[in-house]
């Protein structure tokens, strides 16, 4: 049984999340293969470009069902970037489609509004709004990489992990039981990345005691 999947999408630059995992002193390992990925101790969704494409590969792959089934099972579940937009219910790129998000985390995805310069390309401080292991050793304010132009915009406030500043405060990483998104890409943010990832290898080793 593998410690950590990143599934193999296709939307997704797989081998820095790899790195970055394998540094955290996580056991990843990348596959596509349904048995493999129900099969693992954890998982993570990252994931780059279209909500719309990426749906669309999930869905003819089969992998949407995969991941319902991955949180029925209760395995940790860490999405990334868009990985974290398709835990949603809809985006407003897709608005006039008949293409949704995995439901997971009640809410659209929305387009930053005109005026701001988009994608949000860069480092920008994450402000957790609740005290959770995921954040655990990281100051408030603490600096993450982005690049986005499509933020999530939750049902429930509850739902809110972490926010961040662009022209206004959005949702940066929401959470649901065993479920955790992040907007940021922790593998790419240097040391605070890897903490992030540290915490969620805790967060496995927990949920494997119990």
């Amino acid at each position: 049984m593998p410690s950590l999947v990143i599934i193999d999408s296709e939307c997704a630059n797989l081998n820095s999340v790899y790195r970055a995992t394998a540094k955290a002193g996580l056991q990843p390992v990348i596959s596509g293969n349904p048995d493999v990925i129900t099969g693992a101790r954890a998982v993570i969704f990252p994931g780059v470009g279209s909500f719309a494409h990426a749906a669309q590969v999930l869905s003819k792959k089969g992998l949407d069902k995969v991941i319902m089934e991955v949180i029925l099972k209760k395995i940790p579940f860490l999405g990334i970037c868009l990985g974290m937009q398709l835990l949603c219910s809809e985006s407003e790129e897709s608005v006039n489609t008949a293409i949704k998000g995995l439901d997971l985390i009640p809410g659209r995805v929305k387009r930053f509004p005109s005026g701001l310069p988009v994608p949000h390309v860069g480092w920008n401080q994450v402000m957790p709004v609740v005290d959770h292991p995921l954040f655990s050793g990281l100051p408030a304010g603490s600096y993450f990489y982005f690049t986005h132009s499509y933020y999530v915009d939750p049902c429930h406030a509850e739902e809110t992990l972490a926010r961040t500043a662009y022209g206004f405060s959005f949702t940066s990483a929401v959470f649901k039981n065993n479920v955790f998104g992040v907007q940021f890409h922790p593998e790419k943010s240097g040391p605070a990345g890897l903490r992030l990832l540290s915490n969620f290898g805790k967060i496995i080793a927990g949920q494997r005691q119990k």
